[in-house]
């Protein structure tokens, strides 16, 4: 009977995924990524425009990201993407941008930042190894403002559109030269090794959210009617 139970217990421990839990700075990346969304949702007629927002299929935010790591070789930011499924967000897919020949276009020395993928085809592309943004997936600076009217036929066309936050301001910016790929350390730390970034998106390994991840699920989901009163 003990034989039969340590063969058990032998066979529950090869069967459950072993990985570690997630580090301080990445507990870090969700909680801020989770401000920044909930400020951009707050932002009335100076966030992102709500047919928009309405329309993306995955949202990625990178917080504090210095001006200096766009400059100094080999330095990148990091940040958190969710996609969704029907009516529900994935599980946080955790992602890193690398340098771009973008940087002289931030005016400030430390920005956020906030991507709305607007399809399929562009989720795709940045959960791969590896994408070049205006090379291999289309990117364009997003309109500011609750109004569906700012988007143009450049927005309307983007794979992707790009924000930056600062000062408590939101403006459009061009990513084009940014290179985006999943933090594959961070996401075996939280899912597995074995689980891929595709997988997570797609809600498709029955994967569990980080528990420090409920902040950053809870502002996507948020209804902003309810928050500013609008009908």
């Amino acid at each position: 009977m003990v034989k039969k139970l340590m063969a058990a217990a032998a066979i529950m421990v090869i069967a459950v995924p072993v990985f570690a839990a997630l580090s301080k700075d990445e507990e870090k990346r969700l909680s801020e990524s989770a401000a920044i969304l909930t400020e951009l949702r707050d932002s009335a007629d100076k966030g992102i425009p709500e047919e928009l927002w309405k329309r993306a299929e995955c949202v990625l935010v990178v917080p504090g990201l210095k001006k200096a790591a766009f400059i100094v070789g080999g330095e990148y930011g990091s940040g958190v993407m969710s996609c969704r499924n029907a009516d529900r967000w994935s599980p946080p897919v955790f992602m890193q941008i690398a340098k771009g020949s973008w940087g002289a276009q931030i005016g400030a020395q430390e920005i956020d930042l906030v991507l709305l993928v607007m399809n399929r085809r562009g989720a795709d592309k940045l959960l791969e190894d590896k994408v070049s943004l205006g090379a291999d997936a289309s990117v364009a600076a997003g309109p500011v403002g609750r109004s569906a009217n700012a988007a143009t036929d450049a927005h309307i066309s983007a794979e992707m559109l790009a924000y930056s936050h600062s000062r408590g301001l939101f403006a459009g910016i061009d990513l084009s030269g940014g290179v985006l790929r999943p933090d594959k350390e961070a996401d075996a730390r939280a899912y597995g090794s074995q689980v891929t970034a595709h997988q997570v998106a797609e809600n498709t390994a029955n994967v569990t959210s980080p528990v420090a991840a409920k902040p950053f699920l809870d502002a996507l989901s948020r209804d902003v009617r309810a928050t500013t009163g609008r009908k």
